[in-house]
């Protein structure tokens, strides 16, 4: 059963966070009912599979939100179905909304303006969320800004704290991953980006490849989720994964090669194991996981290491800049040994780790809706004329920002790092 959720960010939440997220702006909490809606931002969210509202203030508090999460459907099928996706999509995106202006104690009439993801994501459902998006623009007459959803993932810090531009961010999720450079709210430079599959994604297909959906205690979990919870048990040493790329000095990234690797070694242990019962659970499973939860964060830390560098080098980011600040989001970010492992990685180098909390790093109508907020204050992409709403279109495949890939290979950068000076678990 896919379920309504009501207040994305739960009242046990905000009770237990609260004190961490005060910030310049404010503070970041759920205020139901506030007296003035002036300068209130909807922003709707439908770019995979999960259908997402909220309405924000300027000063980042969260009037409303729900959420409906199509994670365990999509979970029992060993992966994301982009027709069921758009369909349970246009079920519900109606009902979203109403919640979200029912938490909030408003009608759409008091909104100031509307933001909506329209890229990147799978086509089918950004299709869902502009089409409803732009009927309630025409009906009743509000502004309207279209939200680049991966920008959206590296803005929500600023919600919750205080961090100013420039900063590094490291978007690590389901369909993403990538490193950039954000100098503003429109304006990144793309320092890396996967060449392939990415790590959410590899994580779904271990467990897939593990069988982990039909084992009782990871029913109803993201195929990610499930890794983390099962290495917990697992040693990361029994088995050992090639790192990618470790002959190229770039930033990017691949997860195809590891993914094949994980695959190999789950298919020769059931041979070992004499089992024609490819659905089996195996005994090495937990060991399995911890070794390439391990060597996905080598990986990561290592691309992001010589971002670092060259960014530094380059003026980027100045070298006596304090603090030095890393936005960690997207919904493998959420992964509490990634977070852990990259702010050893970010204590080396003078770095500050920034990470939503694992609430909203996943894919959410807050992001959308204090996206939205930023360009709402400073007037930028904010459509009013029906022309130029007409043009505005979804766009399935886009960038974050501009693509300087190439130089950050020809500067040749070495990262220096060394996984045990940095004390990660081998065991």
């Amino acid at each position: 059963t896919v379920m309504l959720r009501r207040g994305g960010v739960t009242a046990t939440m905000k009770r237990l966070l609260l004190p961490t997220w005060a910030h310049g702006r404010g503070v970041f909490s759920r205020m139901r009912g506030v007296s003035s809606s002036e300068g209130l931002v909807l922003g709707i969210e439908t770019s995979c599979d999960d259908t997402g509202a909220a309405v924000v203030d300027p000063v980042g508090n969260i009037l409303g939100d729900a959420l409906h999460s199509q994670t365990a459907v999509h979970f029992r099928h060993g992966g994301i179905n982009p027709y069921t996706a758009q369909q349970l999509h246009r079920q519900n995106i109606d009902s979203v909304v109403q919640q979200t202006l029912a938490d909030a104690r408003i009608n759409i009439q008091d909104v100031g303006a509307i933001a909506t993801t329209v890229t990147p994501g799978l086509g089918l459902s950004l299709m869902v969320g502009l089409q409803y998006s732009k009927s309630l623009v025409r009906q009743y007459n509000k502004p309207f800004i279209p939200v680049n959803h991966m920008q959206a993932h590296a803005l929500t810090i600023r919600m919750i704290e205080k961090v100013e531009f420039p900063f590094l961010v490291l978007l690590i999720s389901g369909g993403h991953c990538l490193i950039c450079l954000a100098r503003d709210i429109d304006d990144f430079l793309l320092l890396g980006k996967s060449l392939d599959d990415a790590p959410g994604e590899l994580l779904d297909k271990a467990a897939r490849y593990l069988n982990l959906r039909y084992h009782p205690d990871y029913q109803g979990m993201g195929g990610g989720q499930a890794i983390e919870k099962l290495a917990q048990n697992g040693a990361t040493g029994v088995y050992k994964f090639t790192v990618p790329m470790r002959q190229y000095r770039n930033c990017d990234f691949s997860f195809s090669g590891l993914k094949e690797l994980t695959r190999q070694q789950i298919l020769k242990l059931h041979v070992v194991h004499g089992s024609d019962d490819k659905s089996a659970i195996l005994p090495e499973s937990a060991d399995i996981a911890a070794a390439l939860q391990h060597t996905l964060v080598i990986h990561l830390m290592e691309r992001l290491q010589r971002a670092m560098i060259f960014c530094e080098r380059e003026g980027h980011i100045e070298k006596t800049q304090h603090p030095k600040d890393l936005v960690v989001s997207g919904g493998v970010a959420s992964n509490s040994y990634i977070r852990n492992s990259l702010g050893m990685l970010c204590e080396r180098e003078g770095y500050t780790l920034h990470c939503p909390p694992p609430q909203l790093c996943t894919d959410n109508g807050i992001m959308i809706a204090w996206a939205g907020q930023e360009k709402f204050q400073r007037h930028t992409d904010v459509i009013t004329s029906p022309e130029d709403l007409d043009k505005i279109d979804y766009l399935p495949k886009s960038t974050i920002g501009a693509c300087i890939r190439d130089r950050v290979e020809l500067a040749g950068v070495k990262a220096p790092l060394k996984v045990k000076q940095l004390h990660l678990d081998s065991s």
